[in-house]
């Protein structure tokens, strides 16, 4: 039988705009499930923002639902997937240690072993909030397929954005340039050693462009800026906003290609070798570099999470990373 858990709260999405915390319920660990006590928990900010306003489209409920996600869309949800924290029951190799699991805002939980990722010795945990948004990133440049040497220009300077032009930058030989109206993020660009660059500036003849603002006006500037039989990779996810783009102008004489990419799946490329977690286990290789804590520009406490989410909601603009602090 479930037994209540007194320091058990979760946040809610109760309704299109509007959040709360609640206590729950959690159930007896069965063999070979482990219990986990939140550290952190990161808000990815693009895609909590559309399930709070309620703007997930009705054909995506069943698509779009996290993995530990209770609640339907639009209301009332339990949705994330950016959790940091400590077994503190489970196989005794595991208790004690730090680990990352795709499940939303709560204070404790229960889930089988196999659902959590190990954090290597020495990797921050308040800084492996971000490797959903990593995995995105490089789900992102394997579906893009950028070669040594390439102009690479990445549009939206978002937290999935940084981070994609942050790896391109690693690629031997790679020119990237990453764009944004917000001119703020030429000091995080600078961070991640890319070059930054307003929309007007943004310099053409791109031979990959990544587009993740998730503004329908950035995938214009995108095919804009592409270059002759250039790729432009779709990162971006609009919810149940309409994109509307000029494809009669230079789309079909420049020869290009528009292309999705969506994190739930792996790149084609890969999928005969990579499994889903050989990529996690690359993710948090990747993020031991200190240099990504540029990308975690807010931090509030558990208790203010529903304000919070209703501030970050209603002015996307200016946050990257967002973190919570439980405890």
């Amino acid at each position: 039988m479930p037994k209540t858990c007194d320091d058990a709260r979760a946040f809610w999405v109760t309704a299109p705009g509007k959040g709360e915390i609640r206590g729950e319920v959690l159930p007896d660990p069965k063999p070979g499930d482990v219990t986990v006590d939140t550290l952190h928990s990161g808000i990815s900010r693009g895609t909590e923002a559309l399930v709070f306003n309620g703007r997930v489209p009705r054909g995506e409920y069943a698509r779009m639902r996290a993995p530990f996600q209770e609640g339907d869309f639009p209301a009332p949800v339990k949705y994330g997937y950016a959790n940091v924290g400590t077994v503190a029951e489970g196989p005794e190799a595991l208790v004690g240690r730090s680990v990352f699991c795709l499940y939303p805002h709560q204070t404790r939980y229960v889930v089988p072993a196999d659902a959590v990722h190990v954090l290597p010795e020495g990797l921050p945990p308040g800084r492996a909030v971000l490797a959903a948004n990593l995995q995105t990133a490089v789900n992102g440049l394997w579906d893009a397929t950028p070669r040594i040497g390439d102009r690479i220009c990445v549009i939206g300077a978002g937290t999935v954005g940084c981070l994609v032009a942050w790896l391109a930058a690693h690629i031997c030989g790679c020119r990237v340039q990453l764009v944004d109206t917000d001119p703020a993020r030429a000091t995080v660009a600078a961070s991640l050693g890319v070059e930054f660059r307003s929309p007007a500036n943004a310099q053409p003849g791109a031979d990959l462009v990544v587009h993740a603002s998730g503004n329908p006006k950035g995938l214009s500037t995108a095919l804009d800026i592409a270059g002759f039989e250039a790729t432009i990779v779709e990162l971006s996810w609009y919810g149940d906003r309409p994109a509307t783009l000029m494809l009669g102008e230079r789309f079909h004489s420049r020869r290009l290609t528009l292309k999705s990419s969506q994190v739930g799946a792996i790149a084609p490329a890969q999928r005969g070798r990579w499994s889903g977690k050989r990529q996690m286990d690359l993710v948090f290789e990747l993020l031991d570099d200190p240099t990504l804590d540029a990308l975690i520009t807010g931090e509030d406490s558990f208790d203010d999470l529903p304000r919070v989410l209703e501030r970050l909601s209603a002015k996307p603009g200016g946050a990257l990373c967002h973190r919570i602090v439980y405890g």
